[in-house]
């Protein structure tokens, strides 16, 4: 990934990205240093906290954890957790399937960003958008989550 430019933030722009990330996750993004990264070819920008890709934008949305940053903070809400035969698939990039999904917020609704975690750890495997509300998504059949960031991608695996 080419970067295009990187700054440091001011800090109406910081006290934004915490806030919305705390009304999303119920977590706070706490760091000294935040730097916005926009690239080239990508489709979204990051943030690096004290130099770690902790939150990104998606399609100018508003800002949400990494799946590196979602490991650190530990979301409390906007959480869909899945069983061990989803980790392969949702870790490959794969949206989420409802057979796979144990648990999913209730408070979810339908177009949100949601962090995928598996159920033993509660590690987080991906980021993805809500193709139902959160107590649609436990069930047979059925795509429920369509990801956007997953473990071992491009974002995952860039650092300043």
């Amino acid at each position: 990934m080419q970067v295009k430019s990187r700054h440091h933030l001011r800090s109406d722009e910081i006290a934004a990205i915490r806030d919305a990330v705390a009304d999303h996750l119920g977590v706070d993004v706490d760091g000294e240093t935040f730097e916005l990264v926009e690239f080239v070819d990508a489709n979204y920008e990051v943030v690096l906290v004290d130099g770690d890709p902790a939150v990104f934008y998606v399609d100018d949305d508003e800002p949400f954890l990494t799946v590196r940053g979602a490991n650190d903070y530990e979301p409390e809400t906007g959480v869909v957790t899945v069983d061990a035969g989803a980790i392969s698939f949702v870790s490959d990039g794969a949206d989420v399937m409802r057979p796979g999904i144990v648990e999913a917020d209730a408070a979810i609704r339908e177009g949100d960003l949601v962090v995928i975690a598996e159920e033993t750890h509660g590690k987080v495997l991906a980021v993805g958008r809500a193709m139902v509300d959160g107590d649609e998504m436990v069930g047979e059949s059925g795509k429920v989550v369509s990801s956007i960031h997953h473990v071992g991608d491009e974002l995952y695996e860039f650092s300043a």
